[in-house]
């Protein structure tokens, strides 16, 4: 019967700063705290009294790798503030940059991050050359994350942090060798996002439990800007009405709020999308993987992996679709006068769930104040009552009662690899893990 306290103070393969504090008592788990550990950076406090044409590049510093998704909810919540309808062509350039951050991000993650483990490596550069299968995955994870970028920076100027976007419109316009040239790269990555998703069909790791989901789902073609709030219970809401049914929690040991609804813990992301959406995915995308997507709606919470995998599938699919069927002309940028007392909402999916963006505007054409809500945020309580249920399984084994030090290691690992699952996003930095135990 184990009785030790864990504390994980930093989180391996994840972006950002996170750690787990867990209390075991005679193999029951008593407590878990899992925090988000970056200081607060106060984002939104310094939104008072900008302008809204500063107000997307400076939500964008949030973060570094799902930058874009932050541009892009902050132009729509600073449109809905000016009452500007984006053209057409500005709608697909949209959509465009949004498929090339999903599948930049989600290489990134799965490739980077995840993939390891399955391949029972510390990193993805550990990865052996002389042998085929991985030395095959080497080159398709730079390869798929180079076609993502490829897409972002011919739409957004650059993959991160974009300079192209903007309110009422874009800076600048593709050219048609660019296009042609993404389009090829798209093509040409297509079997290596196959492969991807056949590698995390088939991922080892599995952990079950219910729970609620929620996304932005459209009306018609699976996409991440434009739909409505629906929950996997029925719900839906309006973007504007987003404050109506999200809960905020302080929690006292992490650096982040969280957010329930109806009292509970709920999930966001690809898994959430998938479940909710997946009959609206590319046509390409659900003949090539017809077999897979049998597996969802599912409350298998390292499937969220395998979600982003067929996302990335979607987004190529699609992509390719959007640029060879479209020209690009040069457009003028739609402008507006801000009004006093007006509030604007955003709400795009970001490569790791919904993000709510809301300005309130002041006078002289400035914000007041706002409010940005992330994912990770979102996901929080979910993650947390995860790791106590996965510990308390693995504690309930017969295998788990033997040797004290080999299991404190496969604990550790296992909510490691739980945590990954989420993909969750702190910051923009990742770290070794450090584990202390306190043992009694």
């Amino acid at each position: 019967m184990h009785t030790f306290d864990l504390s994980m103070e930093h989180i391996t393969k994840i972006e950002g700063n996170a750690s787990v504090k867990l209390k075991v008592e005679n193999n029951k788990v008593k407590d878990v705290k899992f925090a988000t550990e970056e200081y607060k950076r106060f984002f939104t406090e310094a939104l008072k009294d900008k302008p809204l044409a500063a107000i997307p590049a400076h939500l964008s510093r949030i973060c570094g790798t799902c930058s874009n998704s932050h541009i892009m909810c902050a132009i729509e919540a600073c449109e809905n503030v000016l009452g500007i309808k984006a053209t057409e062509q500005t709608k697909l350039m949209r959509n465009l940059m949004m498929h090339g951050l999903m599948i930049r991000d989600h290489a990134l993650h799965l490739y980077l991050f995840a993939m390891p483990d399955i391949f029972g490596k510390d990193a993805f550069l550990e990865f052996d050359e002389s042998d085929p299968i991985q030395h095959k995955l080497l080159h398709d994870g730079f390869d798929v994350k180079s076609a993502g970028n490829f897409l972002a920076t011919l739409i957004a100027g650059r993959s991160v942090h974009a300079t192209l976007p903007t309110i009422g419109g874009f800076l600048k316009f593709p050219e048609p060798a660019s296009v042609n040239e993404a389009i090829e790269r798209l093509k040409n990555v297509r079997p290596a996002v196959l492969r991807l998703i056949e590698i995390f069909k088939n991922a080892p790791f599995h952990f079950d439990r219910q729970t609620k989901y929620m996304a932005l789902v459209p009306e018609k073609t699976y996409g991440y800007i434009n739909g409505v709030l629906e929950t996997s219970a029925g719900e839906k809401y309006e973007e504007k009405d987003f404050r109506s049914h999200l809960e905020k929690t302080v929690i006292p040991y992490s650096q982040a709020i969280g957010y329930k609804y109806e009292g509970e813990g709920y999930m966001v992301g690809a898994l959430a999308r998938l479940n909710l959406a997946k009959d609206k995915l590319h046509t390409k995308t659900k003949k090539s993987a017809t077999e897979v997507l049998k597996l969802f709606p599912s409350t298998d919470i390292f499937y969220n992996n395998l979600a982003q995998a067929i996302e990335i599938l979607h987004s190529v699919d699609e992509s390719i679709d959007l640029l060879s069927q479209n020209t690009f002309k040069p457009e003028e940028i739609i402008k507006a006068e801000p009004k006093n007392d007006i509030v604007g909402v955003g709400v795009v999916e970001a490569p790791r769930g919904t993000l709510y963006h809301k300005i309130i505007m002041g006078k002289n054409g400035k914000a007041e104040s706002g409010e940005v809500i992330v994912p990770t945020g979102q996901n929080q309580v979910n993650i947390e009552r995860d790791i106590g249920v996965l510990v308390q399984n693995l504690l309930n084994k017969p295998e788990y009662a033997d040797n004290l030090e080999e299991d404190k290691r496969a604990v550790e690992f296992e909510i490691e690899k739980l945590i990954r699952a989420y993909d969750p996003c702190m910051s923009c930095a990742a770290h070794f893990l450090v584990v202390d135990w306190n043992m009694k």
